[in-house]
């Protein structure tokens, strides 16, 4: 066993001072948060559970919902557009977003088996991927993807593929790794990925209630969390992304919360507690972080968006 994976299976007993309860939620800097947007409905600037989130070198923030529409805002939560979807969404809706090397739209066509490239201005530019099926270049449910600089991407999927699979710039296959497990470097319900600033690969490895780090080959590194409601412990992260100052934030299906982690795992604090109210949340399902280190948090039952200074 290599001391990787042997760090990663410590985690599981958690410590005493991750039992601690959190009786009157976790919020840690303010219990406000700065901004709050967006409500229910399918007109420009409303939602319909929102489920994914990006930003662009230019601070626009592009959100997906539950129709399968993509809308555009500046980070105030202004409306820009425009407003586009899917070629088709009858089996089911895009459930990641993020932005490519070039600065395009990286849409994840999660039941088509596919990703699509679009302009910041809603022309699709090219799709990768698009038959069914677990062979090398065939996909099943695709949950997320990121484009590093040298213009890799990677995809991840859960369900009939468990897995990470690498393309190249063109879309060829490079290679795929991982399985349906609970060891290091297996997964159950792979729900997101986000590049570190230490060259690694991060996944949000939900139902496993952990995240997993890599090399960008595919090599495991370590892992972050474990299962519970105290500090340092995860229920379904959904999401994941880094600030610029390297630090790491969580957001928690099921826990209704964001936490936050240096980049080698140290439990930083968190922010949320369920609920309707401003500073509360309801089952969120991403967020993206802007260049001033700003959260922005898809509160995905409550159809808005909550800004936080963390």
């Amino acid at each position: 066993m290599t001391p990787a994976v042997k760090q990663c299976l410590s985690r599981i007993a958690p410590s005493l001072a991750l039992l601690l309860p959190l009786l009157s939620g976790c919020n840690r800097i303010s219990d406000q948060p700065d901004i709050v947007w967006g409500k229910r409905g399918v007109r420009d600037g409303e939602f319909i559970r929102p489920r994914a989130a990006a930003i662009d070198r230019e601070n626009r923030l592009f959100i997906v919902d539950y129709t399968a529409r993509i809308q555009v805002f500046d980070l105030n939560g202004k409306y820009l557009g425009p407003t586009w979807t899917t070629p088709d969404y009858r089996n089911g809706r895009p459930s990641g977003l993020g932005i490519a090397k070039d600065g395009n739209l990286i849409v994840c066509d999660s039941h088509y088996h596919c990703v699509r490239l679009y302009s910041p201005q809603g022309e699709e530019l090219r799709k990768l991927g698009g038959v069914a099926g677990s062979e090398p270049g065939q996909f099943g449910y695709i949950s997320d993807a990121v484009q590093d600089d040298e213009g890799y991407f990677y995809i991840s999927e859960f369900g009939e593929n468990d897995r990470i699979t690498k393309l190249d710039s063109e879309g060829r296959f490079i290679k795929n790794w991982g399985k349906a497990g609970e060891s290091p470097g297996e997964f159950r319900r792979a729900r997101a990925l986000a590049l570190g600033p230490d060259g690694l690969l991060y996944v949000a490895d939900a139902i496993n209630h952990r995240i997993q780090a890599f090399t960008r080959n595919g090599d495991f590194v370590r892992c972050i969390g474990s299962s519970g409601t105290g500090m340092g412990e995860l229920r379904y992260p959904y999401d994941l992304a880094f600030d610029h100052k390297k630090n790491l934030y969580v957001v928690e299906y099921e826990n209704h919360r964001v936490s936050k982690f240096t980049i080698d795992g140290q439990w930083l604090g968190c922010w949320g507690q369920p609920g309707r109210e401003p500073g509360q949340l309801a089952s969120p399902w991403a967020l993206a972080v802007d260049r001033k280190g700003r959260v922005h948090i898809i509160d995905t039952e409550n159809h808005r968006v909550q800004r936080i200074d963390f």
